[in-house]
């Protein structure tokens, strides 16, 4: 590692189910439809490392708790704005670094599965 650099570890939260109201089309919002969420957050995870303690690190739980509650209760044209707003409610932790969201719609296109992937870096102040 370059000195100076801090280190990024990677926490992932793959298969979430979410049932939501968000499409642009007519109809698509009438009733909740699945959504499959992927979280993945890097953050520097040797205090917790080294520590053993969950104050160290950051909360899977919260993460996951964070992600569901955006996508059943809020509704959005795009699943790129509806990312979006799940990644800026990832950074309110100022221990993440870097984050991406993607989210499937399955089954919409002819039974075929549509995804969106979102990546963002932290802003230096």
């Amino acid at each position: 590692m370059q000195p100076g650099r801090q280190a990024l570890d990677t926490i992932e939260i793959r298969g979430i189910r979410v049932h939501g109201r968000h499409g642009a089309y007519p109809g698509e919002k009438d009733a909740p439809q699945p959504f499959d969420i992927a979280i993945v957050v890097h953050a520097d995870l040797r205090a917790a490392a080294a520590s053993d303690r969950l104050a160290d690190t950051l909360d899977y739980a919260e993460l996951h708790r964070r992600a569901v509650r955006i996508v059943a209760a809020r509704s959005f044209d795009l699943v790129e704005r509806l990312a979006d707003e799940i990644l800026r409610v990832l950074f309110e932790d100022a221990r993440i670094a870097e984050a991406e969201v993607s989210i499937a719609k399955p089954g919409r296109l002819d039974g075929a599965t549509a995804s969106v992937t979102l990546r963002r870096r932290r802003s230096e102040p």
